[in-house]
């Protein structure tokens, strides 16, 4: 009986052992994910608290999307910041994106000293990024320019006939929801399109003309929409040096009196879920480990667009497929 009661005993105070040590496990996860959230939050708080360099990368395709903006208005905002390296490796967007991006990077430029550094591709929406800072620097093996705009949909109406499939439409005039893609393109629709490319490609032209410098000339020879190497594109006055990061900060320190040896460090768009969410959680705890690679490879997989509509002219740049 004795025996027992002392099992009974024994089992309860290793349940109530174990219950404590859930209890704390659950409290440390807690800890760690919100001191690891302010690690890695891009908004001034914990590790960017001292004045640095802010690093903003601009890659893939743009479209001008709110958490990019909100975190070129908290670079902007942050007192932290002394300076601005704007990287850049995006074949464009859509124009009114790319639109938003370059008038959020004036606004930026206008408070803080901000150069570009194209680390692959700046062009069509890219470059009109870049073009946002105060000064362009290159690699020589860079791609730069594609000024130009683009109007592409796909037109099925001969693969609708041979299937035997018609699409009835009732419109209020003959242009409206034109072109559909199902039915051949109007030349009065396909005159009314060219006519929004052309007035794109005009606002396009001119902003390569007054930020870069150019003369009317000088603007016809870089906007045939053609790309330039780094090396081809300083000789146009696409880009203003060749290098990188380095050349860049030296630039600015010479220039615009940016205090020498500063570190540089990231700030990136929050997660569209919480900022304490899984790939938030397990971005942050691999860089409290120091597996910085592995907190770049989790940040990149977080910041995957889930899908990608388009229905405005782009400034973007794609090579032509092969015949």
């Amino acid at each position: 009986m004795s025996s027992d009661a002392d099992l009974l005993a024994d089992r309860r105070s290793l349940r109530r052992k174990l219950t404590l040590w859930r209890v704390l496990a659950v409290l440390g996860v807690i800890v760690a994910a919100v001191i690891g959230g302010f690690a890695w939050k891009g908004d001034g708080s914990a590790t960017l608290l001292s004045a640095h360099i802010a690093r903003i990368t601009i890659s893939g395709f743009i479209s001008g999307d709110r958490r990019t903006l909100d975190l070129i208005k908290s670079v902007e905002d942050s007192k932290a910041v002394s300076a601005v390296v704007l990287r850049v490796d995006s074949p464009g967007g859509t124009t009114s994106g790319s639109e938003a991006l370059h008038t959020a990077l004036r606004k930026l430029a206008a408070k803080k000293p901000m150069v570009a550094v194209v680390d692959g591709v700046a062009a069509s929406g890219g470059y009109i990024a870049a073009m946002g800072a105060d000064r362009i620097v290159a690699r020589q093996t860079s791609l730069v320019g594609s000024i130009g705009v683009l109007f592409q949909f796909p037109n099925v109406s001969n693969l609708l006939d041979t299937v035997g499939v018609k699409v009835e439409s009732i419109k209020s005039s003959p242009l409206k929801a034109a072109p559909s893609g199902f039915e051949p393109t109007s030349p009065e629709a396909r005159e009314a399109l060219q006519r929004v490319v052309n007035d794109n490609y005009t606002w396009f032209k001119d902003m390569v003309r007054d930020r870069r410098h150019l003369a009317e000339g000088e603007v016809a020879t870089v906007s045939d929409g053609r790309v330039h190497s780094g090396r081809q594109a300083v000789g146009l006055k696409l880009v203003d040096q060749i290098g990188g990061e380095p050349e860049a900060i030296a630039w600015m320190e010479r220039e615009k009196s940016v205090a020498k040896d500063l570190k540089v460090r990231d700030w990136r768009r929050r997660s569209e879920s919480s900022s304490y969410g899984l790939w938030s959680f397990a971005e942050a705890m691999a860089r409290g480990a120091g597996l910085d690679a592995l907190a770049a490879t989790i940040a990149r997989a977080a910041d995957q667009p889930v899908g990608l509509r388009l229905d405005a002219p782009l400034a973007l740049w794609q090579p032509a497929a092969e015949k």
